[in-house]
């Protein structure tokens, strides 16, 4: 019971509410596992070969094809050499926000190129 509720049954404004029934959580309990799994489920396609896409964006607009390219399961190289400094550094910010939001990585793999990586793919340095 909350405090507010505590005070105002205190003072007898407002009678104390049982519950009778179940939160109902038990229904879901056998549906949970953690998010990096459900992400590595996501992020699999299912029998079908791993994609790398090549972006070249050239102004901010083009990162919802890179988002999109990466919801489905791709990596993607984002080379920004065509786009304003001010430009590559939002769109490198927002890359990096969907790799993290989404359990993937984000590399430096050249000057002013990156490579986003789902969850399900390791990237080797040899």
């Amino acid at each position: 019971m909350g405090a507010v509720r505590k005070v105002a049954s205190y003072l007898g404004l407002g009678a104390v509410e049982q519950y009778d029934e179940p939160y109902g959580d038990e229904e879901y309990e056998d549906d949970w596992m953690p998010a990096s799994e459900r992400a590595a489920r996501r992020w699999q396609p299912a029998e079908q070969p791993a994609r790398i896409v090549m972006v070249r964006p050239q102004k901010y607009d083009d990162a919802l094809t890179v988002g999109r390219h990466f919801r489905e399961g791709h990596a993607v190289v984002m080379d920004v050499v065509g786009m304003s400094m001010a430009e590559a550094t939002r769109m490198v910010d927002f890359a990096a926000g969907l790799a993290y939001g989404c359990e993937g990585r984000i590399e430096r793999i050249a000057e002013k190129v990156f490579l986003l990586t789902p969850a399900n793919v390791e990237v080797s340095m040899v």
